[in-house]
């Protein structure tokens, strides 16, 4: 009882020094549950915010990966044909001329796409959208239409005829979804397509609608073709037909094949500007494409946006060779969201697919949330020791002021101890009152933070309170014993053992 009427007392004597102890440790508090709070919510959200930058997941046909991966032509997703093909089939960054102005010649079943909404991590997959990247002539006057020869050679020579009255030449073709409604086999039913998947684009005009004769138009090719919204443009493939079997690109019996001119007229409903090369391509209805590329039910690539947990070594070591891994190794890898996890469990459900990270959004990712999070804990670091330092002086200020008082109290028989587990009730009792005030400010900070850099709150886990309370009661604990030792000349193991 006489303990806790000393501990009140010394409120009222020293009102302002112990409120300043309280609002050092609230502003401590306040820092380290903010930074805290948004460094374990960071990696969500950063991955949330990057994901409005495009696919993070490419899946491609075998064929096509082995090549990719031996040529080193990259896996970006997001342009037309994988490369960066002018209008007029040039090439302007990654891959040679003839690269980026061949059609696919691996191709996956578009049917096939849907089955990635099957895998375990499907809720995590926010968006896809399959791709049939092809290339044809726009602008196209004269019929262009039918045989352009009974054989390679006058076939050929006919495809450049129609090709010279044509106003742009190999012109990079996107065939897609872009609002597609999908109904799953589980009965729920998803939209995928571009209209999520490219949301930095600015549009003027409106998105295609699926199934349709609709396009929209890359800025720079709309101007080189002179057309506006509400235009219609007409394109021109030329494609190779089997002589006897009439096989899309193959040889009849006879080993003789032909070329004819196919022709798809696209009403132009929006005009884009990607910022890359895209504003060369038109992106139109996958089975528009199809049409016009003979391909029926064909796709080269699907996008996949999808929510991931950063990578980190058990997930670099599964991207190399998931074979390598203990039971208990993978176990943890396939149940984690990782980018190689989600990837891997897409080969499952899509036969003779690949799926591959974007590296660079991958890295990206990583690179900036480590980068985040070393920020956030070393400002909770210089906190927590701003008020460990401000707290030892506070005590040795105060019991300096307390002189008289601490001789009167060893006068009648207290000894050091005692009154050094006095002081320190005293410190606790203040700083249990502004760590909480200040636990409390903190959550506001943190939603603050949350709201204005990410556009969300922040979501506050128990363990970062937990943390922020024994960081707090280690930092003010040492620097009462510090300021005690230097003041009573007692040693730490003094004071808690009452000596």
């Amino acid at each position: 009882m006489f303990f806790l009427k000393m501990i009140s007392r010394s409120f009222s004597r020293q009102f302002k020094r112990r409120l300043l102890i309280a609002v050092t440790v609230c502003l401590s508090a306040t820092v380290s549950v903010a930074m805290l709070g948004v460094v374990f919510d960071v990696g969500d959200k950063l991955n949330a915010e990057l994901s409005t930058y495009g696919s993070n997941i490419v899946v491609q046909p075998k064929s096509d990966a082995v090549v990719s991966d031996l040529y080193n032509t990259g896996d970006s997703a997001g342009s037309a044909s994988g490369s960066s093909s002018g209008s007029d089939g040039g090439s302007t960054s990654d891959g040679s001329a003839a690269a980026d102005s061949a059609d696919p010649t691996a191709f996956l079943k578009e049917s096939d796409a849907q089955k990635i909404k099957t895998i375990f991590w499907a809720f995590n997959i926010t968006n896809f959208a399959p791709e049939l990247n092809i290339h044809a002539d726009a602008g196209c006057v004269g019929s262009g239409v039918g045989s352009a020869g009974s054989a390679g050679t006058a076939g050929a020579s006919g495809a450049a005829a129609s090709a010279a009255k044509c106003k742009a030449t190999n012109v990079p073709i996107v065939g897609t979804w872009f609002a597609k409604t999908l109904h799953m086999d589980s009965g729920e039913s998803t939209v995928a397509g571009m209209n999520g998947m490219r949301s930095w684009w600015k549009i003027n005009g409106t998105w295609p609608k699926d199934d349709s004769e609709q396009a929209m138009v890359g800025s720079a090719l709309a101007a080189k073709l002179g057309v506006n919204v509400g235009d219609s443009v007409t394109l021109d493939k030329t494609i190779a037909v089997g002589a006897d079997d009439n096989t899309n690109g193959g040889t009849g019996k006879t080993g003789k094949s032909s070329t004819e001119r196919n022709r798809v007229k696209v009403k132009i409903v929006g005009i884009f500007d990607s910022g890359d090369s895209d504003n060369s391509a038109i992106y139109m209805p996958s089975i528009a494409a199809q049409t016009l590329a003979n391909l029926p039910n064909s796709i080269d690539k699907i996008e996949v946006k999808a929510l991931t947990t950063p990578d980190n070594d058990l997930a670099r070591k599964a991207s190399k060779n998931p074979n390598a891994l203990t039971q208990d190794e993978w176990e943890t890898w396939y149940c984690t969201a990782y980018p190689s996890s989600i990837a891997y469990q897409i080969e499952e459900v899509l036969p003779g697919a690949v799926a591959k990270q974007v590296r660079q959004v991958a890295a990206l990712q990583g690179d900036v949330l480590n980068k985040t999070q070393a920020v956030m804990v070393l400002m909770t670091v210089l906190s927590l020791v701003a008020a460990a330092i401000a707290v030892a002086n506070l005590m040795a200020a105060s019991i300096g002021e307390r002189g008289s008082e601490l001789a009167l109290l060893k006068a009648i028989g207290a000894t050091d101890g005692a009154v050094s587990r006095l002081m320190l009730a005293e410190t606790a009792v203040i700083s249990l009152v502004g760590a909480i005030a200040g636990a409390l400010l903190g959550s506001g900070v943190a939603q603050i933070v949350g709201h204005v850099v990410f556009g969300s709150g922040i979501t506050m886990r128990p363990m970062v309170f937990v943390l922020v309370f024994v960081l707090l009661a280690v930092t003010v604990l040492v620097a009462s014993l510090s300021s005690i030792r230097a003041i009573l000349g007692l040693r730490p193991a003094e004071v808690l053992h009452g000596r």
